[in-house]
């Protein structure tokens, strides 16, 4: 195999649908201190602890049944010395030889998460039942429910980290990153399509002046309020995000150059006439529509100088880029 990828920096292992390995590249073999002739064609679970054994057995393989993937399950193999090596696992189905293989990858993990320990405490409870052979099968019983249950609130937890990357923690709306990301994907479709789409950012006039006369969590209670108003007065379409500081971004779906402005417009006055807790407040609004010219850079360096323009020409206005390019 590819010397690169006995060298990659993460472990690489090849199973049959029965756990035999049949493929180890150094890079995990360094992993676990075995050698080639140690691992291959032996089962995967002859490397792991009697509750990880479980734990593989009962998640693992119905996971990659059900769906052809597993993603970022945590595992502990046991090395040639005895001693526990927390790795990351992820695995995809395939076919090689006309025998269906599984691929796996391991990333060896040097700390665990706070919630891993009550599923350390699980697998010792578990590695008990196995000792005591006369209650064995009554706690192993138990124990599969509550592993259950915890595998169920990890999968939770999880969907909930990943809503936490994407999301700005103070006005609950979505951050940069998640911005990007669509707006890349909306670049991607407009070279299929051609239908146009635009982009807003917004700027809150005069926000300094919020946080130096009434404090800062006066000004964070402005962010909340804003961010509340523009989500009302987006559609459901809309990517509506925080930029950063008191900028905003919208991401305006099928919307050309005309519909942009009439959307920036509508709120502008929202905002406007708004009833705010501190005071009165405006936004100056950078308008821009993606053309065939673009890039992801380019467009919001479009929309940035539009807003530029709007906060120049005394705040409290819109402007598209366009309209900056005919008065040149």
């Amino acid at each position: 195999m590819d010397e690169r990828l006995d060298r990659a920096p993460c472990g690489y292992v090849t199973i049959t649908s029965r756990g035999v390995i049949t493929y180890a590249n150094q890079a995990f073999l360094d992993m676990v201190g075995y050698s080639k002739d140690d691992v291959l064609n032996h089962h995967m679970e002859s490397i792991m602890s009697m509750a990880n054994k479980f734990l593989f057995h009962t998640y693992f393989y119905p996971f990659i049944q059900l769906y052809g993937h597993v993603d970022e399950m945590y595992l502990t193999l046991k090395s040639n010395k005895g001693e526990n090596v927390p790795v990351l696992l992820n695995g995809k189905s395939g076919e090689g030889n006309q025998t269906e293989l599984i691929e796996c990858v391991f990333v060896k993990m040097s700390r665990r998460i706070d919630y891993e320990k009550e599923i350390r405490n699980a697998k010792r409870e578990m590695e008990e039942a196995y000792r005591v052979k006369n209650e064995a099968l009554e706690k192993l019983e138990a124990l599969h429910w509550d592993i259950e249950a915890k595998q169920e609130e990890l999968i939770r937890l999880n969907a909930k980290l990943e809503s936490l990357a994407v999301t700005d923690t103070l006005t609950g709306l979505k951050n940069r990153r998640y911005f990007i990301d669509k707006l890349d994907s909306h670049i991607e479709s407009f070279l299929l399509s051609k239908v146009p789409f635009s982009l807003l950012i917004m700027d809150i006039d005069h926000f300094k002046k919020v946080n130096d006369t009434y404090g800062h969590l006066a000004g964070d209670q402005v962010l909340r309020e804003f961010a509340q108003i523009i989500k009302e007065h987006s559609k459901e379409t809309d990517t509506v995000a925080r930029y950063g500081g008191e900028e905003f971004i919208i991401l305006l779906p099928e919307a050309d150059e005309a519909q942009s402005k009439q959307a920036a417009e509508r709120l502008r006055k929202s905002i406007e006439h708004a009833s705010w807790s501190h005071c009165p407040t405006t936004v100056s609004i950078g308008a821009a529509t993606f053309t065939p010219e673009d890039t992801n850079i380019s467009i919001l360096a479009k929309a940035d100088k539009a807003l530029y323009t709007s906060k120049s020409k005394g705040r409290n206005r819109v402007t598209h880029f366009a309209d900056i390019k005919e008065s040149l």
